[in-house]
């Protein structure tokens, strides 16, 4: 009924067991995270989404799977919503908190690999954009620099891997 919600991780893309892998979001689990979330305080969609992305240490699940699922919820009497400001604002109801309490267990909360991929994600994308910013801005010699740095990263990654 909710959907499964999938990312992708780890090397090449794949996740921690091995190439072609995904970490997956449990079925039904992303209407809890998003109960859990409402519980603090209203929020509108954009805001739901980030605060998830940031208790999950990276993973950001797409507009196309939070707003049904938020509609579903409003359907079922789990949340009300309300345009505040030219924004829909999403508000927890007591039969929301009575499906989070009778769930039990304890909020969502990212594996450390997943916590991992998503910083390593961030740090390589830094360094892309300031390898980008030396040849866009750079002289040949700047340059050529940045490209040794670059190619002799990769292949103490590779020889890092090979050892392991």
């Amino acid at each position: 009924m909710f959907g499964r919600h999938f990312m992708k991780m780890g090397r090449g893309g794949c996740g921690p067991g091995g190439r072609g892998e995904f970490m997956r979001m449990r079925r039904g689990d992303i209407k809890y995270h998003l109960l859990e979330i409402l519980k603090e305080t209203p929020r509108h969609g954009y805001e739901i989404i980030s605060e998830l992305e940031k208790r999950s240490g990276g993973y950001r699940p797409s507009p196309g799977s939070v707003y049904p699922t938020l509609q579903m919820l409003e359907e079922g009497g789990f949340l009300t919503s309300e345009q505040i400001e030219g924004k829909k604002v999403y508000t927890i109801t007591e039969e929301g908190l009575r499906l989070l309490e009778e769930r039990g267990g304890t909020p969502f909360e990212a594996p450390p690999k997943m916590v991992q991929a998503f910083e390593m994600r961030k740090s390589l994308m830094k360094l892309g954009a300031a390898a980008m910013d030396g040849v866009r801005d750079g002289d040949e010699e700047t340059i050529r620099r940045i490209a040794e740095i670059v190619n002799r990263a990769r292949r103490e990654i590779y020889s890092i891997l090979a050892e392991s």
